[in-house]
């Protein structure tokens, strides 16, 4: 993976990141593919319809259905899903997390059941590389040990003290493993872990750090503290992480979230939002979301953006999409997620336009001011 920062402004920064798939411009937002499918949307709407340049999809997800090795079969996830740019794939360990009536960490790794089959299975560091080498995704995140605020400072210092000992296990297997021939093109992040904990964030980042991967995480924030206390951790911890390497805010969230935190250094983003938001009938705009459910758009003949050219806001009305959303047609969840993502990259190129032209101030009170904030 190749690096490099363009400008900065402020703390925000605009940094282009090359893998083996994509050059990827930052900020960027990566679309959530669970399953290897960003929902309603196939590889030909991400890449040439939204020009997706990174999408995120999960091991723990894949390994169950269909399996990493049917993946491998079809040439990992670009030759399965024919998606041609990148793919990031995270651990598993946030699906631990959040299915955590039946999961049980340990020092050596997560026992957990399958939420499809009831089967028991246990990922270590070593299982969750060796299922995303044959995902082949360009970015393979650690497994860490994540845990819901607010928590004990016991349950913190046992996260942290796991997340690096799994790390270092992670970087000396992926490291055999490259010397082996697998895996030479694919990058390992670590995830910083902590809570809201300023003391524990620093151990975390220091340790973590220390050690040689291609990038960095911030985890274990936007599971139940307050967007105050998120914004103050993320505007700690980015200073603890390497400049000249990426930065990445692990499942965060709604558009101001996003221009908040590009503020503070991060580069990489991704979320569920748009795409779910979409599905249940709430649309981001410029100016604010608004529910296509409301009676008020059944004869709206205007887009749902005046702002807007993605393909759904050029092509169809307000109205209609109060139809389809109303007559529980599928159609409907295709033209609502195109608009969202849509709305989503778009935000991360005008941020990315303000940084390197000095203007990131300025977007953000503007960006604000639609709101009406």
């Amino acid at each position: 993976m190749e690096f490099q920062i363009d400008k900065t402004d402020g703390n925000a920064r605009a940094c282009t990141i090359k893998t083996a798939h994509s050059t990827i411009q930052t900020p960027v937002f990566m679309p959530v593919g669970t399953v290897g499918s960003v929902k309603s949307l196939d590889a030909v709407d991400m890449s040439e319809m939204l020009g997706a340049q990174i999408i995120l999809g999960n091991t723990y997800h894949l390994y169950l259905r269909p399996s990493d090795e049917v993946v491998k079969h079809f040439g990992g996830l670009h030759g399965f899903t024919k998606f041609p740019n990148s793919f990031l794939t995270d651990s598993g360990g946030f699906q631990a997390f959040s299915l955590s009536d039946i999961s049980k960490a340990d020092s050596n790794g997560i026992m957990f059941k399958s939420h499809i089959d009831g089967s028991t299975h246990y990922f270590t560091p070593e299982k969750v590389l060796d299922i995303q080498y044959n995902l082949n995704s360009d970015i393979m995140m650690i497994l860490d040990d994540l845990v819901a605020l607010p928590a004990t400072k016991e349950r913190i210092a046992l996260s942290i003290k796991r997340t690096t000992d799994w790390a270092k296990r992670a970087i000396t297997y992926h490291q055999e493993k490259q010397a082996q021939g697998i895996g030479k093109h694919q990058n390992i992040f670590a995830i910083i872990q902590g809570g809201t904990d300023k003391e524990f964030r620093h151990i975390s980042a220091n340790e973590l750090c220390a050690l040689p991967f291609d990038g960095f995480a911030i985890g274990g924030l936007s599971v139940g503290e307050s967007n105050a206390l998120m914004y103050e951790t993320v505007e700690y911890t980015t200073p603890l992480m390497p400049k000249e390497k990426p930065r990445y805010l692990m499942g965060v969230g709604t558009p101001e979230d996003l221009v908040e935190n590009v503020e503070r250094g991060v580069d990489m983003f991704d979320c569920v939002m748009p795409t779910r938001n979409a599905r249940n009938g709430s649309l981001f705009t410029s100016f604010g979301k608004i529910s296509i459910k409301n009676a008020k758009f059944q004869k709206d003949e205007s887009p749902l953006d005046p702002e807007c050219d993605c393909f759904t806001c050029k092509h169809y009305s307000r109205g209609y999409l109060h139809h389809l959303f109303r007559a529980k047609e599928l159609t409907y969840f295709r033209l609502a997620s195109i608009h969202n993502l849509h709305y989503y990259l778009t935000l991360m190129k005008q941020m990315r336009e303000a940084i390197l032209k000095g203007e990131f101030k300025a977007f953000k009170a503007e960006f604000y001011r639609k709101r009406g904030k």
